[in-house]
């Protein structure tokens, strides 16, 4: 048999893509899964940010008030130099 019929070429195509397909369906689980755990993560990440954020908003709460700022010296009269 020199030429694959017509039936051998479509059942190979058919099994090609039944590989590709349970290939793919791995492949989206994979992703689903890291999605899960990016956003878990992403979570935390958020929770811990909110965290430091009242932390360092408590500490610049207990900073003291600045000083008020002192009044500038007068400056000194300008002399006009006479010819």
């Amino acid at each position: 048999m020199a030429h694959p019929s017509y039936l051998d070429q479509l059942t190979e195509r058919v099994e090609q893509l039944l590989l590709r397909h349970a290939q793919l369906q791995r492949t989206n689980t994979q992703l689903a899964q890291q999605v899960t755990e990016l956003t878990q993560e992403r979570d935390s990440l958020k929770l811990r940010l909110q965290a430091a954020r009242a932390r360092v908003d408590a500490l610049l709460d207990r900073l003291p008030a600045p000083p008020a700022p002192e009044p500038a010296p007068p400056s000194p009269p300008e002399t006009k130099d006479a010819p």
